[in-house]
């Protein structure tokens, strides 16, 4: 294994954790916990997922996933599908209620985000979008 390689990755996800941290704070509803508003950006850049997907995820018991989705249901941000090839199986995805929260703090995040890279070149700009796209493709697939 290459111990200088895994360091920096350990460093970057760490750099990731704290940086998506920063400019997602404060941005939820105050009718969610941090845990609802973690589960409907999944959700959002996911969907549709299913219930031991978000578990997963989130590193939740199956019955403490159902129970918070119940309550993400309940708020109307959430909706269940039925697959119709497949009865058995329900996918989750955001109500017309949730779409339209998770695109307001998609766009608070994405303000935050523009003035974090507002001092790059546009050469800068497209070498971090190439690389994004090559850990995307080599290492978060």
């Amino acid at each position: 294994m290459d111990k200088e390689l895994f360091q920096k990755f350990v460093a970057f996800t760490t750099a990731v954790h704290q940086i998506t941290s920063d400019i997602s704070k404060d941005i939820k509803a105050e009718a969610l916990t941090p845990l609802q508003y973690k589960i409907l950006e999944y959700i959002a850049v996911s969907q549709p997922v299913t219930l031991s997907e978000i578990s997963d995820c989130m590193h939740m018991s199956m019955p403490n996933t159902s129970r918070e989705l119940k309550k993400l249901s309940e708020k109307q941000l959430c909706d269940k599908i039925t697959d119709p090839a497949d009865r058995r199986k329900q996918g989750i995805t955001l109500s017309p209620a949730g779409e339209a929260m998770m695109n307001e703090a998609f766009q608070h995040i994405a303000i935050r985000f523009t003035e974090r890279i507002g001092d790059l070149t546009e050469e800068q700009r497209k070498e971090i979008e190439r690389a994004l796209d090559l850990l995307q493709e080599k290492v978060f697939y």
